[in-house]
Order: structure tokens, then C-alpha cells, then sequence
């Protein structure tokens, strides 16, 4: 504590030890020593105005004349206010902080007890292993932890953010030389020349593997707080959002990817993770690579069941009525990992089972359902597996009963084999889940229970997540009702829902006649797949003529002819109304 003391009583203060490391005047390093004193006799707040008054006096107010001292220390991050509403020092006046108290911070502490700031590190010599050269990484995330907290701070961070930006410079520094002088091969290292990963890339992979190692709750999983870490100001947030949005050469890579959540605000977040196949080669260099797993795509050219779907929407992208998205949301919050986590503490799921939902789409066409089972994929980060019900009996002729079975076989081969959960969905389920008939009835109504019967055993039995779409709900048969967990109705859209169609599917780079108002086109009562039709339809013949602007008319007159059900069939080639 010899410095401690030596400041305390140094009566020349600009000569005790420390003095040269404060870059203050010598009034502001009195005020530091009063605080000092206070602080030993356990006053660790004091109202600015008291410490002021007892150094300069209270007669003819001359004390009121230092309050800009305060301030430069309170910037230079040797004190601190303690304020019910945070705000930055340059925006504080000099006369709020009369009543203000003001504390020493643990760096100016830290300061007073060892006498310097500067990091001192061991001699440079040559990494003994990869775990030596991981820690010298993790303490380097460290510091960049520690300034993305000092930008964050109600202070003025410039002066704190440059004592860690010079620790930080030393210690990379300090790696590079170390790296020169290894000769084994560290698999880190390696793994980034291999990929070359850029200066910001590297800091955003190490922050996820110093969670993997710490196996800390996600602290540094969150998407904002990954781009914090790396950036320095609001510009950087916005451009490094680049780094970890899709398209991103990271996820691209397969070296990182992330989950979508429901935060508590009703909004989507993403937490990233490192892929699993990456992270086991880093944490365990030494282990022999288990044979790739097969990929789902290539095995679907085998087959002639389902169409393999990667979806493009999420749920953001998606215009529903309010009841429907909160009963969504509220499956999300069910799906959730921690969720599933507290059901297997608490003995309601098997630990052995993953997340499972077996849910209903229903409502009129063209309302959504099946575009809504894409964009949940998309957010719960899974593919789909997608099979349309309607072609069972033709594609099928005699064998439907057979087959039923047969769909959820291929389904449990190829999610064995690729060792994915991939969402099966069964696009216009119908006739799977209609009332069964009664009585003996004729063959076909037999064939149809039996198909029924063998669907409903399957669906009993199901692990993972499945989606069926249908358009009554009334007729489903009550013995399949009670198996689905989730039963989500999709109405037709309002005027205001609508209008969000209108405006979302209308051609963004066409040129529109002067005054067009997307608000007419509102008003008429369509569903989203009738709006999505007539919008594809229009464009194909305002493309063909000479000149090629977009008319209120052109819409009104597609609108007329999808009320009247009379669209020519050429027109409506490719366009699928779900």
C-alpha cells in the first residue's frame, strides 16, 4: 500500500508516484485525495458539493467555480457518479452535479495499489500446447469485453476504451511474435489461416469458443452482443451486422449458425452457436474424424415420397391475423430449448426425447398455412420434408393403406440417416383427417377407414414435428383431434392485413401511375394467395405491352376476374394458390 500512502501524504502532490499516471491538473488530483481520505473512512459516496466546499470553502460560492475539475475526472474514468438515470458526462451540465455523489472507481483503486496500469507480460518464448495459445485468446476477449462495458458506461469512455485498446495491441502483439516462434502446429491458428478469417470474423468465433469452454448461459451467444464486442461506435454496429446476418461468410462457411428465439418483447433474436462438426476438430484435435454424415438433399433424389424445402420467409415475414400470431408465438415460447430443458427436470418428457409438436393449419385457402409451416421452419432452423396428401389415392391405386405407413418410414430412415429433424409437413390433409365412416359401407369407404386407421396409429407414435394443413376443421375426425397438441386457425385477412399483403407483394422496382393508392386495393376482401396471384398475373401483362407502368385499373380488372372465377388457364401456370 506504499503508493496508497505516498499519495495520501505527499504534501507536493504532483511528486507522489502516481501523479505522472493521472493526466490531471494538481486541483484535480486534491479533489482525488479528499475522495481518497473519505473512502478510508468508509464514506464511499460524497455529494459533490460537500467535497468542493471542504477544499475551497463555501464563502462567496468560490467552490461553484471547480465543478469543471469534477467533470474531467468523471471522464477521465478515475471517478464515478452514482445517478438514478444514466447519461454520458458531456452531456451533463456543470450544475447537476451539485447534489451528485461521486465515488472512486476500481481503476483508479487499482492504481493506488499497485502504482501502475500498464500489463506486464512474461517473456516471449514459443507456445507448449494449444491450450496455452487458448488462453492467451480468451484473455484477449477479455479485454475486448472490458472496453465494449466502458463504451456502454454512462461516462465518456474515450480515455478507458484507449488503456484497454493499448493492453489489447501488446497482447496481440505478443501472440503473433509467440506464433512465430512455434513449431508445432496449433490447430486454432492453423484453422483460421485455413479459412481466412478476417481480424473481427476470429473475435466473434473465439468470443463463442470461450463460451463452449466456460459453458457460461450464453452470455456472448446474442447476436447485438457480438457485434458490441467488435464495434466502436453506432456506424460499426451497422456495418459489422454483415458478419453474423444470413449470407455472412461464417454461415455460409458452416463454421457458425444460429437459433431463433421469442425475446420477451415479442420480437425474434438470434443466439449463435459453433457448428458442432468445427467445435469437436478445435476442442479435440486429437480425436479421429467420425465419416461425414449424409446430407438430406442427396438422399431425397432417392426417393419419390417428399419434396425436400429450404424455406426463405420467417416468421417476421409473414402478414397473419393478431389471434393467429399470438397462438404461434406461443408455440415458439413451447418448442424453446430451456423449455423442453425444465420438462425433462421436472419428469413431464422423456429425457431421451427432443422437441416434438404435432399441429393443425386450418382455414380457408390462400390464407397462409402453408407458406406460415415454411416460415416456422426457417425460425426453429429446420428444413421440411413436405408431402401433398391429395395425390395418396392416385398415386397409390390400391396399395393407399401401405403407403400410408410408408410416408412416416421414409420420413424415420431419412432424419436416421442424416441425423437431422427436418419438419414433415402434410399439405392438404383432408381426407387423412375426416370423419370415418360408419357402418360396412362399400370397399372404398373400407379402404379409406383402414387408410385412416394406419395414419391414425402413425401419428400416435410420432417423434419430431409435424405439420398438417386442411381447410375444415369441422370434419376432422374427433380420434385425430385429440392426438394433435396444436390446433391454429388461419382467418382471411382484414382490411389492414390486406393492405400489409398489398404492400408487400407489390413489385418494389416498377414504375406505378402518378397517385396510386395501394389503399383501393385494400378494400377488396381477397386472401393473401389471392392477392399473391393476381399480383403475378398483372405483372405478366403490364410487362408485355409497350408501356410498361402499373395501373390501378390493371389490378381491379384481375381482381374482377378472380371474384368471377374466370382467369385463362395459360395465365395461371406456375402460380400455386395455397
Amino acid at each position: 500500500m506504499k503508493h496508497l500512502i505516498d499519495f495520501l501524504e505527499n504534501q507536493t502532490i504532483e511528486k507522489s508516484n502516481i501523479f505522472s499516471q493521472l493526466k490531471c491538473t494538481v486541483e484535480e488530483a486534491k479533489i482525488l485525495q479528499l475522495l481518497t481520505r473519505k473512502f478510508l473512512e468508509s464514506q464511499e459516496d460524497v455529494p459533490v458539493s460537500e467535497l468542493l466546499q471542504e477544499i475551497y470553502g463555501a464563502e462567496n460560492y468560490e467552490y461553484l467555480s471547480h465543478f469543471g475539475e469534477i467533470k474531467t475526472l468523471l471522464e477521465l474514468g478515475w471517478m464515478t457518479h452514482h445517478s438514478f438515470t444514466p447519461i454520458k458526462i458531456s452531456e451533463l451540465s456543470q450544475l447537476e452535479l451539485f447534489n451528485t455523489p461521486v465515488a472512486l472507481t476500481s481503476l483508479f483503486m487499482k492504481l493506488l495499489e499497485e502504482g501502475s496500469l500498464e500489463m506486464t507480460l512474461p517473456e516471449i518464448k514459443p507456445y507448449a500446447d494449444h491450450l496455452e495459445y487458448l488462453q492467451d485468446q480468451f484473455f484477449r476477449i477479455e479485454l475486448y469485453q472490458k472496453m465494449s462495458v466502458v463504451r456502454h458506461s454512462g461516462n465518456d469512455h474515450s480515455m478507458g476504451v484507449n488503456r484497454f485498446q493499448s493492453k489489447l495491441d501488446l497482447l496481440e502483439k505478443r501472440i503473433d511474435e509467440r506464433i512465430a516462434q512455434t513449431s508445432q502446429d496449433v490447430v486454432l491458428d492453423r484453422f483460421f489461416k485455413q479459412k481466412k478469417l478476417e481480424p473481427k470474423e476470429q473475435v466473434i468465433f473465439l468470443a463463442l469458443l470461450k463460451e463452449e469452454y466456460s459453458a457460461t448461459e450464453g452470455n456472448l451467444r446474442e447476436m447485438n452482443t457480438l457485434i458490441d464486442l467488435i464495434s466502436f461506435d453506432d456506424y460499426e454496429r451497422i456495418k459489422n451486422r454483415a458478419l453474423l446476418e444470413d449470407g455472412a461468410r461464417l454461415i455460409n462457411d458452416d463454421v457458425i449458425d444460429y437459433e431463433e428465439m421469442l425475446n420477451p418483447f415479442g420480437g425474434i433474436s438470434r443466439a449463435f452457436y459453433i457448428v458442432d462438426e468445427v467445435l469437436q476438430s478445435i476442442m479435440h484435435p486429437q480425436k479421429k474424424k467420425k465419416a461425414s454424415k449424409l446430407k438430406l438433399d442427396m438422399l431425397i433424389k432417392e426417393q419419390e415420397i417428399f419434396e425436400l424445402i429450404e424455406p426463405v420467409t420467417s416468421l417476421e415475414n409473414v402478414v397473419l391475423n393478431p389471434s393467429t400470431e399470438k397462438t404461434l408465438q406461443n408455440l415458439m415460447r413451447q418448442l424453446d430449448k430451456e423449455v423442453i430443458s425444465r420438462l425433462h427436470q421436472w419428469g413431464v418428457k422423456d429425457k431421451k426425447a427432443g422437441i416434438d409438436a404435432r399441429i393443425i393449419f386450418y382455414g380457408p385457402p390462400g390464407t397462409g398455412k402453408t407458406l406460415t409451416a415454411h416460415s416456422l421452419s426457417r425460425s426453429l432452423k429446420r428444413q421440411v420434408l413436405s408431402f401433398d396428401c391429395s395425390k395418396i389415392l392416385s398415386m397409390y391405386i390400391g396399395e393407399s393403406e401401405k403407403n400410408v405407413r410408408k410416408i412416416f418410414d421414409t420420413y424415420a430412415d431419412l432424419t436416421r440417416q442424416t441425423k437431422t429433424e427436418p419438419i414433415l409437413l402434410l399439405n392438404e390433409a383432408d381426407q387423412f383427417l375426416a370423419s370415418r365412416s360408419a357402418g360396412v359401407g362399400s370397399s372404398a369407404d373400407q379402404m379409406h377407414n383402414q387408410m385412416q386407421n394406419i395414419f391414425l396409429e402413425q401419428i400416435e407414435k410420432f417423434q419430431g414435428i409435424l405439420i398438417a394443413t386442411t381447410n375444415l376443421l369441422e370434419n376432422i375426425d374427433k380420434a385425430f383431434s385429440r392426438r394433435f397438441n396444436y390446433k391454429i386457425e388461419f382467418k382471411k385477412p382484414d382490411q389492414k392485413q390486406r393492405l400489409a399483403l398489398w404492400t408487400m407483394m407489390l413489385p418494389k422496382n416498377a414504375p406505378y401511375e402518378s397517385g396510386f393508392d395501394v389503399s383501393k386495393l385494400g378494400s377488396h376482401p381477397l386472401t393473401g394467395g389471392q392477392i399473391n396471384l393476381i399480383v403475378k398475373n398483372t405483372a405478366y401483362n403490364v410487362a408485355a405491352r409497350d408501356n410498361a407502368v402499373f395501373m390501378l385499373s390493371d389490378f381491379e380488372d384481375e381482381i374482377t376476374k378472380e371474384k368471377q372465377g374466370n382467369f385463362d388457364s395459360e395465365k395461371s401456370v406456375g402460380f400455386l394458390n395455397r
